[in-house]
């Protein structure tokens, strides 16, 4: 489900400290329902198993196809447009403490990054043509008493063709590729906890 914005702005997260120049793109409530500590490392593992993206639909993996052709035609994808050539990697700002951790894993047949990892946040970056942007995971509680992952996306985008890019996926995003990727991962959590979900959070964007 997705959320307001300061469901996770207002989180004391690590992630704050250097994205100030990014713009929350979105906050979603992950149905992963599980307890203070030990399922979050769990969750991450989830996220970056080879296998994650094999089980999205059809029209989800139609559109990154469409997605991925244009980026060869276009060039969007190409080296000199992403990390470390058309901007640095965010791992230059980290403070030290994050800095020397452990990164993270890379996430499957995803383009990121890892950035950082804790006990209760995981963070990537991407960076293309279009935007620099950060795939952020917290694990927070629940209005069941327990805990749950919470996803938020920050984005830079790369000038006017950036800002027009961003927004002619919103609807895709938002419609199709977001709530796809909630029932997967919903399905995949349940095969590997046979946890009950509870209610979702009311905290709902508008």
């Amino acid at each position: 489900m997705r959320l307001t914005n300061t469901a996770h702005s207002s989180r004391p997260w690590r992630i704050h400290e250097f994205t100030r120049d990014f713009r929350l793109e979105d906050v979603w409530a992950l149905p992963t329902p599980g307890g203070r500590a030990d399922d979050f490392p769990r969750l991450v593992d989830q996220l970056a198993s080879p296998h994650a993206s094999r089980r999205a639909s059809r029209l989800t993996r139609a559109l990154w196809v469409i997605r991925v052709r244009l980026g060869e035609l276009l060039g969007w994808d190409d080296e000199d447009a992403g990390l470390g050539s058309r901007v640095p990697t965010l791992r230059d700002r980290l403070p030290a403490d994050l800095r020397d951790g452990p990164p993270g894993p890379n996430l499957g047949a995803l383009p990121f990054s890892p950035l950082y990892l804790l006990d209760n946040e995981f963070a990537a970056e991407v960076a293309n043509r279009t935007m620099h942007g950060v795939l952020h995971i917290g694990w927070v509680p629940d209005e069941a008493g327990g805990y749950r992952g919470q996803m938020a996306v920050l984005v830079k985008p790369n000038g006017l063709l950036g800002t027009a890019y961003l927004a002619a996926i919103r609807p895709f995003r938002h419609l199709i590729v977001y709530p796809e990727m909630m029932r997967q991962i919903e399905r995949t959590w349940r095969e590997h906890t046979g946890g009950v979900l509870p209610p979702p959070p009311t905290t709902i964007a508008t």
